[in-house]
């Protein structure tokens, strides 16, 4: 017992030392970090069996390629490495290739050297809608943020998007100890099932219960919820995702929505764990740790070692996310390690803001919006009665029109990490939309409200001002269209949907409010 204890000090020693070590990063083109989590896991005792990201890389010596995308235009491809060893994503690799076209993420390469890389899903107990019943992959581009001022791109996860190996090395199976992080997109997520990254089923069917170990997140509430309405970080261990000890409802697991968001499950032989914070800054929460699920089949487990992301372990396609990076372990990771993994993950510098700063909608402030179209650079986001639509708008705009195209920024009514806007001149109005239109109407109260008035802020796509992502409708970006206000993308069935000028019409100047 003593020698045990001795080798905890040991363990506990070494990933405070790794705390140090993962704080101190060098700055310069690649951003490289003198250690990735997966160093600080490994001196933890704990070491990464997978390590995907397509942001970043995990290991502080790590050069070789983090993602592959193929391009529309002619099906080439092309892997995507980090800027330097260590670094940022190459995203201007990507933008290079992409360029005029559109691209698909086909795989999210395994940084650990045991090749567990993710490719396109294959169908199961449920079918993708891809050809052949295979799931959708990713858009390259849907989900742009930046990293140590650096830009790189998250996985977008849409309904329908799912990655998975059945074949993998190393990962836990039976009643094994492991590990798992997920750096998550907290303001995207929906009540469909099932958002999940982890351990699941080699034949992509339900297995039964305890054949999974994965981390959920979203607000469904069929099988466990926490407090609030969601989201939630939870575990998924099959035919139950669970918030603590008992199925339903757990009272200590929160509601949780950081803009970028640390989630962890763990667990080993009748003791398991859920664990989060904020990506950005701060450290970890844990919200769970205890005893096995008070349920028949879950101790012990019967883990299959399949990985998967963005989907159930029976290909359940229902569900929306983003994912920017996440590893699984051998073996149970210690607080300690995880601590400092977070403090690396801080450290590395998450931000939806471009290189030269944020995108300048502080809640509080007051705004005009220019659009950047070429044909519309003179007009502004703009409310003609309840009717949201872009104006003309001048100095020799009269004082009324003025304060049409001026808006008073919230926090979010449906997420305080997003924003809402109220109209400068009707107080008590928001901008909303309504069946994929924006309309200006009073708030009401309600939670659709609140989500329908509900924007996340990202750097503008066209590489000027700002993106504003619907929170409930995550695919979707406020977008002027013939002279009128839309939530639109680029695969709907809707006119506003068309890809032409797509990238223009959704990024927005930042200006000086024309009614102060």
């Amino acid at each position: 017992m003593a020698r045990q204890r001795g080798m905890r000090r040991l363990r506990v020693a070494a990933a405070l030392g790794s705390l140090v070590a993962g704080l101190l990063v060098t700055v310069g083109t690649s951003q490289a970090a003198t250690q990735g989590p997966c160093d600080i896991y490994a001196s933890g005792g704990t070491p990464c069996v997978a390590a995907h990201s397509t942001t970043r890389a995990l290991y502080g010596s790590y050069t070789g390629s983090l993602y592959q995308v193929r391009r529309s235009s002619d099906s080439a491809t092309r892997d995507i490495g980090p800027l330097g060893a260590g670094g940022v994503a190459d995203a201007g690799a990507q933008d290079s290739f992409c360029a005029n076209t559109t691209c698909l993420i086909t795989v999210i390469y395994d940084q650990s050297g045991r090749n567990n890389r993710l490719t396109q899903a294959p169908p199961g107990g449920f079918n993708g809608p891809a050809p052949g019943g295979y799931d959708n992959l990713a858009n390259a581009t849907a989900a742009p943020i930046t990293v140590g001022g650096h830009k790189a791109y998250g996985v977008y996860v849409a309904p329908g998007t799912g990655y998975r190996n059945n074949n993998t090395n190393g990962v836990a199976t039976g009643d094994q100890p492991e590990g798992m992080y997920a750096i998550f997109d907290g303001t995207h997520y929906n009540g469909g099932c099932c958002f999940d990254y982890g351990n699941a089923e080699r034949n992509s069917r339900d297995n039964g219960n305890g054949t999974m170990e994965a981390i959920y997140f979203g607000n469904i509430k069929v099988w466990g919820y926490g407090t609030g309405n969601g989201p939630w970080i939870m575990a998924d261990l099959e035919n139950g995702l669970f918030s603590g000890i008992n199925p339903g409802y757990n009272a200590n697991d929160p509601s949780i929505g950081h803009r970028f968001l640390t989630a962890i499950v763990k667990g080993e032989p009748n003791h398991w764990a859920i664990r989060g914070g904020n990506a950005q800054s701060g450290g970890l929460s844990t919200f769970y740790n205890g005893a096995r699920p008070n349920a028949s089949g879950y101790n012990p487990m019967k883990k299959e070692g399949a990985i998967i992301l963005g989907i159930g372990g029976d290909n359940s396609v229902g569900a929306r996310g983003t994912f920017y990076e996440g590893v699984m372990t051998s073996g149970y990771p210690s607080d300690a390690t995880e601590n400092a993994v977070q403090a690396n993950i801080a450290a590395a510098g998450y931000s939806t803001g471009s290189g030269s700063g944020g995108t300048g909608l502080t809640p509080g402030s007051t705004v005009s919006l220019r659009a950047t179209t070429a044909c519309c650079t003179g007009r502004y986001l703009h409310h003609t009665g309840s009717t949201v639509d872009t104006a003309v708008i001048a100095g020799g705009s009269s004082s009324t029109e003025k304060g049409n195209a001026s808006w008073t920024v919230r926090a979010g009514l449906g997420n305080s990490s997003c924003v809402s806007f109220e109209s400068r001149n009707t107080s008590g109005q928001y901008l909303r939309h309504r069946n994929f239109q924006l309309y200006l109407n009073a708030n009401d109260g309600g939670s659709t409200f609140a989500q329908d008035a509900t924007f996340c802020p990202e750097p503008g796509r066209n590489g000027q001002g700002a993106s504003l992502r619907s929170v409930n409708y995550g695919d979707r970006y406020v977008r002027h269209y013939v002279n009128l206000g839309y939530i639109a993308n680029t695969s709907g069935s809707n006119t506003f949907d068309s890809p032409t000028l797509f990238d223009d019409d959704v990024s927005w100047v930042v200006a000086s409010p024309w009614a102060s």
